[in-house]
């Protein structure tokens, strides 16, 4: 998230935070992508993770980037910690470790997400050139320890990495180690939504095994294709995972408020002052009563940041985001727009998905979840390897894409974009058993070459 949310309005009640969701249908469109990644900034001099301070680090690069916008500045106990454009065009933000991510804007289509992304990239290697800086454009960062990883200075990171280790093992290389792509999209109203969040819960494992790119830590391969992936599985059970309660009878805004209220906190937000709340109940925190924070009342702004600090594999805010994958070079970033776009905005499309996933259990989910960061597209559901899943999914989208017909200047359609993904699907072969063949042959078992050969 780029920047937390300010609103004072008091939450009166339980409905009222169902009644947030229900204002970012779109009962008449138009329905928009918005797209998110993540990127590991190094120095190319000797393969070492950037800083935040210092005349080369993060913060110079944030200037950098400052200078070259215009846009906002966010900052965080004087320090600067993102921008975002007042203009709706997106914002950059800092991950714990210092992963450098775009929030594009809400666009119709996965050409202007293109160009977008395009134009991004294109400041970044200006302003990160002169200060020796690359990024690499893996799941996971394959060199350096935990230890070994930079910490950027937010508030809010410092609450949650307190935080982390009390509710599982891997929260912290989480939070400091891995790199995603994400795309946000629209619901039409309740019922739209509800079908959407199965869809994206279910076909997610498939998303995750065609983008898995993260098979390296500590400089050796990890024994995952996925191992972003893997960490998620040990991060915090009560705010993670494939939510099979989405998939029963009375799905519906109220009900995930029921979820989200559940949720520990992990802070409130008082003018620019982060109130370490980590455990306690937004159940109490609505009723006026939270003994952490005596006398604060919820507000809809602590509603929104809650939500933000919940991580399912599919998560509901006035729009879904998608998750489940690993980030990797510009096509694929692009490529995981237009897979989402086809599903989801052409009506056939989003059937025909439905169709795909009928009978799938939660104990199948469950279970092809758990199986996916190791095997990819070799896992099963039902005994179906999930390489055809994968091929049904994107034959779908490819159909959807056609039928929309958004044609760029060359007079091609968002199909164009899906190509990566229909190469890795057709062959059944990771992005990560192709480092992973590189790294046992011309790599000489050294990860090194991966910050030339898998660097934007």
């Amino acid at each position: 998230m780029a920047r937390d949310v300010v609103d004072g309005e008091v939450v009166e009640s339980r409905d009222a935070l169902a009644a947030w969701f229900e204002a970012g249908c779109k009962p008449d469109g138009p329905f928009r992508v918005g797209t998110e990644h993540e990127k590991i900034a190094f120095y190319r001099s000797n393969l070492s993770p950037a800083p935040y301070e210092g005349k080369r680090g993060i913060r110079a690069l944030l200037e950098g980037m400052n200078a070259r916008l215009g846009w906002e500045r966010i900052e965080d106990g004087g320090h600067l910690i993102g921008l975002y454009d007042t203009n709706g065009g997106g914002a950059i933000s800092l991950e714990p470790g210092g992963q450098f991510e775009l929030s594009g804007a809400p666009l119709d289509t996965a050409h202007e997400t293109a160009e977008e992304l395009d134009r991004h990239l294109g400041h970044c290697r200006a302003v990160a050139a002169p200060l020796g800086m690359g990024f690499l454009s893996l799941g996971m960062s394959p060199k350096w320890t935990l230890a070994e990883t930079p910490a950027m200075p937010k508030s809010r990171y410092d609450i949650m990495k307190r935080y982390m280790p009390r509710v599982g093992t891997r929260g912290l290389d989480m939070m400091f180690r891995t790199a995603t792509v994400q795309t946000n999209l629209d619901f039409r109203d309740e019922a739209d939504m509800v079908a959407k969040m199965r869809v994206g819960l279910a076909l997610q494992p498939a998303i995750t095994a065609l983008f898995a790119n993260s098979p390296f830590t500590n400089g050796k391969p990890n024994g995952f294709l996925s191992a972003r992936s893997e960490i998620w599985r040990h991060t915090d059970p009560a705010r993670t995972g494939m939510l099979p309660f989405v998939f029963e009878p009375g799905m519906g805004f109220e009900r995930y408020v029921d979820f989200a209220l559940d949720v520990p906190l992990y802070f409130l937000k008082r003018g620019s002052t982060y109130l370490n709340v980590a455990g306690a109940s937004f159940r109490d925190l609505l009723a006026g009563r939270l003994a952490a924070a005596p006398g604060e009342r919820a507000t809809m702004a602590d509603w929104a940041n809650h939500l933000s600090t919940i991580f399912p594999e599919v998560r509901l805010k006035r729009y879904l985001e998608m998750r489940g994958a690993d980030v990797g070079p510009p096509d694929r970033i692009v490529a995981m727009s237009a897979l989402m776009i086809g599903l989801y905005y052409d009506e056939d499309a989003l059937q025909s998905a439905q169709d795909l996933i009928r009978g799938w259990s939660a104990e199948d989910l469950q279970k092809l979840r758990d199986d996916v960061p190791r095997l990819g597209l070799a896992a099963k559901i039902q005994g179906r390897d999930l390489r055809g899943v994968a091929l049904d999914m994107l034959a779908i989208t490819r159909k959807g894409l056609w039928r929309r017909a958004r044609i760029n200047p060359k007079g091609e359609d968002e199909a164009m974009w899906l190509r990566p993904l229909e190469t890795i699907a057709e062959t059944g072969r990771a992005p990560a058993q192709e480092w992973l063949a590189r790294y046992e042959g011309s790599w000489g078992r050294s990860v090194d070459p991966a910050f030339e050969e898998a660097a934007f």
